[in-house]
């Protein structure tokens, strides 16, 4: 049996940046406030736990003279507003391509256009995106875009993790909605390159093994993709959730991961397939 692990795998360099940033601030301060968790992983989160990183649902439960971080999802600016006010210590995690996304809304609303979000309800970063401007609309899916009356002037942006088959379709109904309609492609380079990747992966392989949170849009996107592809695809959060029947006639086994997935996760997923198929280093090839 081989493996084959897609190169880019695991963390995005936003993620990686934040998280860093978090136990680099907890060895500074000692610890470290946050509105909710860092990224969608509970392995990272138990482990900034244990460093020093504390979640809140308020910033008046940050106490005195500890700072607050700003997660990679990105903050609404009244709670910017709120923290500086309160002359909180801020340590901004936000992804500079999530940054770059606030940016092109509020952009595309000076234009005075419509602004539209092609996203998760609910999630983080589509609420984050979503506070820089005044009543966005939220669209999730082809459904929710042919329900839209028709208007004169819009302009969109997607979530960063979104599949380019989503937004493309979205976009498709959107052109016979809008007169004038101006999209921006926020869809972050590393979704797009790990987007890739699993296709190629999944056509190619016996057996596919995604790694990641069921609490993360971007692994379960991952999952769906293979899926789509290679119905013998599993989703695993760790090397405990591999079952050996999986590989039963088994060749050739790709392995990707979320973008919030850390490396010892994925080590160690390898390890146990490695175990399972008699693998050697030699058999494992990074695509």
């Amino acid at each position: 049996m081989k493996i084959l692990l897609a190169k880019d795998a695991g963390y995005c360099f936003g993620v990686r940046d934040a998280v860093n940033l978090a136990y680099d601030t907890t060895e500074k301060y000692g610890d470290v406030y946050m509105l909710g968790t860092i990224v969608h992983n509970e392995k990272v989160v138990e482990d900034l736990s244990e460093a020093g990183t504390k979640i809140i649902k308020k910033l008046k439960d940050v106490p005195k003279n500890k700072p607050i971080l700003f997660r990679a999802h990105g903050t609404t600016p009244d709670t910017w507003n709120k923290a500086n006010q309160k002359n909180l210590t801020i340590i901004d995690a936000t992804c500079p391509l999530v940054t770059e996304i606030h940016h092109e809304i509020k952009s595309l609303e000076l234009e005075g256009r419509k602004t539209i979000i092609i996203g998760d309800h609910g999630h983080d970063e589509v609420l984050g995106i979503a506070a820089q401007v005044k009543e966005p609309i939220i669209i999730a899916n082809v459904d929710e875009a042919n329900a839209l009356r028709k208007m004169k002037k819009a302009g969109v942006v997607s979530q960063s993790t979104q599949m380019i088959e989503n937004v493309q379709n979205i976009i498709n109904v959107l052109m016979e909605k809008v007169f004038d309609l101006r999209f921006v492609n926020t869809i972050c380079y590393p979704t797009r390159r790990n987007h890739e990747q699993i296709k190629s992966l999944a056509s190619k392989c016996d057996v596919m093994i995604v790694i990641g949170s069921f609490t993360s849009a971007n692994s379960n996107r991952l999952t769906q993709l293979s899926l789509e592809r290679n119905k013998r695809s599993y989703q695993v959060t760790c090397s405990n959730d591999l079952d050996e029947s999986w590989f039963n006639k088994c060749k050739v086994v790709g392995i990707s991961a979320g973008a919030s997935t850390p490396d010892d996760l994925i080590d160690g997923v390898v390890d146990k397939i490695k175990e399972i198929g008699h693998i050697t280093e030699k058999e494992i090839v990074y695509e």
